[in-house]
């Protein structure tokens, strides 16, 4: 498939999404300029991919979605804002790959775990494609993030839980930030800072994720 993209898929349409982006309050310019030139259409079946360019969540199978682009947007954002030297971020569910690869334009090294293993591998040769060799990925249960790892200064979740999971609050190094979807039928985004060893959190907005599940599929 094209990067470049044809009709639907095509420039004209990216810078289209790009505006409704900055209309919605998104102001990072870094983050607009990769999502602007990211082929969100390749992390798509090619059924769905006249699609990519909406600004919406767009299902990728095995019950999972590629999150609204506003909502990639804003997490990203969001990150850079409260970690603007993050060198290392963790993501929670790779889902698509999509997500990993704004991340891995941003930040120097991306660990990124995916308890689906189809997704994963689906991940791991669209990553490839872009010729993005900064990510780590794994199969792994996201619940657990990635203890083998020291700890990192931004982590990413995809994934709602129905409160924040001790495990990556320890895997985040002091001054680091988590920014992560918290509830069961009502969801909060949230960002949590860690400041020596206590922890901040500010709820954001309210946001629909796919609930964090424990446990791995091949």
């Amino acid at each position: 498939m094209q990067f470049d993209g044809i009709g639907m898929t095509s420039q004209r349409t990216r810078l289209r999404l790009i505006e409704r982006l900055r209309q919605q309050g998104i102001k990072n310019t870094r983050v607009l300029s990769i999502m602007e030139s990211t082929p969100r259409h390749i992390f798509l079946d090619e059924a769905l991919s006249h699609r990519a360019y909406e600004d919406t969540a767009l299902p990728i199978g095995h019950g999972q979605t590629l999150s609204q682009p506003y909502i990639v947007a804003r997490m990203t954002e969001l990150l850079l804002e409260a970690v603007p030297t993050a060198q290392s971020v963790l993501e929670i569910g790779a889902g698509s790959g999509y997500q990993t690869a704004i991340l891995a334009q941003l930040f120097p090294q991306v660990y990124s775990v995916e308890r689906i293993k189809p997704l994963l591998d689906k991940a791991r040769g669209r990553l490839s494609q872009l010729r993005l060799r900064n990510v780590i990925l794994r199969h792994s249960d996201g619940i657990l993030g990635w203890p083998q790892e020291r700890q990192f200064d931004a982590i990413l979740s995809a994934a709602a839980p129905a409160a924040i999971p001790e495990s990556l609050l320890a895997q985040l190094a002091p001054g680091g930030a988590l920014i992560i979807p918290v509830g069961d039928r009502d969801q909060q985004l949230t960002l949590v800072r860690r400041i020596e060893d206590t922890f901040e959190s500010v709820v954001l907005e309210p946001v629909k994720f796919v609930p964090l599940l424990s446990g791995i599929t091949r």
